[in-house]
């Protein structure tokens, strides 16, 4: 009998070794997922402040006022320079992830003595990371997380992404710091919804091995040990297993783009799974007991029953996670549908099925990101100009107009501001359709004062369009290229252009025709389908480009289902269809605002 019980227990150790090392490796592999998951929202959010420094520096007045010298410029200008700055911290700012924008500029500044946005150059020098930004060359460098003093406020914890400024005049000369700061909140707050083990550290790391981030701040600026140091700086991302006092240690790793760090899971074996850990150390003592009882009576029967429902649980396991990677949001609820066990496994697959619904999450948070930088990239479409300066000026040369008695002037200057008016409509991305209408009747109002009796328009609108929304600049390319490119091509016959506008069921349709030069079935396909980057013809009479970015603006807005359709016949004319999906004024209020 002993030699039916020894090899037997034997072979149970090794099975339940096994087991746990599989076990464990998916748990591990599920906690990398979910650390990647993080470091990619992580570096999304920093990107952004990037971004925004970027936007900051491509402003056109930054530079020449910084290299305004205060020998050769009165204190009225450079009061305007203080207002012009202003504007340009204030509007930074107000993006919900910026804490605070500092520029530090040369002490014989007015305004470097402020300190509350403007600081004078020298007081940065004696930080840390001054050589690292001025080696950077205008190149982005992020600070770590440090603490600073702010006037009038409590001390904040930060990180900041810093940059040289140069002087136009004299490059070699350095002519300021830009620094975007932001709170540590924002790194501690995605961290800190991975929820690992206890014990499991999560911090982030620079290339040269210091600590950047870590929830004990004494460990900040320290350095990690050279062991974890060689694993992650053998590649990207990875996972690996170490002996650190003693101990064998697992280390999950994964690299923030944006700046190069790295971010680190680090912990014993009993921390980050210590469900496997205590089945390795109970299973055998247990088991032998047991099954030495059961090989008495049944030793190979039981054997094969026993070892069988177990393989069959941990395959269980393993295929429920699988799916889950697989399947995504889809698939089944975790593990709640596997029957309910008790003993060794429990622990473990509710920890599993604890990282499996975090990674869910992480994911559906990813997604819910990309929906809104794809609204984002949709309202970048539409290209913004200062409508303040625009209506001012306009106006003014009106006026001038109508004092020299010049009627006509006055007139198209008068349809030029209402069609500026109707076309950026206070920085709103979407319009109502009878004010898209109005906007094509302006434009080709002031065409005909430019093209005198070339042509006339009509526009047949149906009733209760103004109740709908769409969104604005969709007429006017379309209008335009009719104009250009079809009716003023065609110099044996006096134009028209009909617009027409219906709602037809749950749509929107409208319709421009032309009397113009038409074109061929093949040119039609490639307006809709390639992107083209002319900018129009050398005599300024536009460009049939738009018609693409119109289709895919539509697109953006309101789904694959819609956007335009074109039919022409060459030498006849041109018909251009536009199909938006039909919404009321209060169905997309969200998304009214430009950016």
């Amino acid at each position: 009998m002993l030699l039916i019980v020894l090899p037997a227990g034997v072979f149970l150790y090794g099975y339940y070794e096994r087991s746990a090392t599989i076990l464990k490796n998916e748990v591990v592999r599920t906690m990398g997922q979910a650390l990647n998951q993080a470091g990619s929202n992580l570096s999304y959010r920093l990107e952004r402040i990037e971004d925004i420094s970027n936007a900051a520096l491509m402003n056109a007045n930054l530079h020449s006022y910084l290299s305004i010298s205060s020998d050769d410029e009165s204190i009225g200008t450079q009061i305007k320079v203080i207002e012009d700055l202003r504007y340009l911290v204030e509007t930074v700012q107000s993006n919900s992830d910026v804490f605070r924008v500092r520029l530090f500029v040369d002490k014989s500044k007015l305004y470097a003595g402020e300190r509350v946005n403007f600081f004078a150059l020298d007081s940065l020098m004696g930080r840390p990371w001054f050589d690292t930004i001025i080696a950077g060359n205008g190149g982005i460098v992020w600070t770590g997380v440090y603490q600073e003093a702010f006037l009038g406020e409590d001390d904040e914890t930060i990180l900041s992404a810093a940059r040289m400024l140069r002087d136009p005049g004299d490059y070699d000369k350095v002519s300021g710091v830009l620094m975007i700061d932001v709170k540590q909140s924002l790194v501690s707050n995605i961290l800190s919804e991975l929820q690992f083990s206890p014990g499991t550290e999560v911090y982030l790391v620079a290339p040269d091995g210091s600590v950047v981030y870590h929830s004990d701040p004494l460990r900040i600026g320290t350095q990690v040990d050279p062991a974890v140091q060689d694993v992650i700086g053998a590649g990207s991302e990875g996972t690996a297993s170490i002996r650190l006092d003693n101990e064998r240690h697992d280390v999950l790793y994964t690299t923030l783009p944006p700046t190069g760090w790295k971010l680190v899971a680090q912990g014993s074996e009993s921390q980050l799974s210590p469900a496997t850990v205590k089945l390795t150390r109970q299973s055998e003592r247990r088991s032998l007991i047991e099954y030495v009882a059961l090989f008495l009576i049944l030793p190979f029967v039981l054997l094969a029953i026993i070892v069988r429902g177990m393989n069959r649980r941990v395959n269980q396991v393993i295929t429920v996670i699988r799916k889950e990677e697989k399947e995504g949001k889809e698939s089944v609820e975790g593990l709640h549908e596997l029957p309910a066990v008790s003993g060794d496994f429990h622990m473990l697959e509710r920890s599993v099925d604890h990282l499996i619904l975090r990674v869910r999450t992480l994911v559906e948070e990813k997604y819910s990101a990309e929906l809104r930088e794809r609204e984002a990239q949709l309202q970048a479409l539409q290209a913004q100009i200062n409508p303040h300066f625009l209506y001012n000026t306009l106006d003014t040369i009106n006026w001038i107009a109508i004092g020299k008695g010049a009627t006509d002037i006055s007139g198209m200057i008068d349809s030029l501001a209402k069609y500026f008016r109707l076309s950026l409509n206070k920085g709103k991305s979407v319009v109502s359709a009878t004010d898209e209408l109005r906007l094509a009747e302006v434009y080709l109002e002031i065409q005909q004062s430019r093209f005198l009796g070339s042509f006339d328009f009509e526009v047949d609108a149906g009733k209760g369009l103004e109740e709908y929304r769409m969104p604005k600049l969709i007429l006017q390319p379309i209008v335009e290229n009719a104009l250009l490119h079809g009716i003023r091509k065609a110099k044996d016959r006096k134009g028209r252009i009909n617009i027409t506008a219906r709602a037809e069921g749950e749509d929107l349709v409208f319709a421009v025709s032309d009397n113009g030069i038409g074109m061929e079935e093949e040119l039609t396909r490639r307006l809709l389908t390639e992107e083209r980057t002319g900018t129009g013809d050398p005599a300024g009479n536009g460009s049939s480009y738009g018609l693409y970015n119109v289709n895919e603006r539509i697109k953006l807005y309101a789904g694959e289902g819609y956007g335009l359709a074109i039919s022409s016949r060459l030498g006849a004319g041109t018909t251009v269809s536009v199909r938006l999906r039909a919404e009321f004024a209060d169905s997309r209020d969200s998304g009214n605002q430009g950016g």
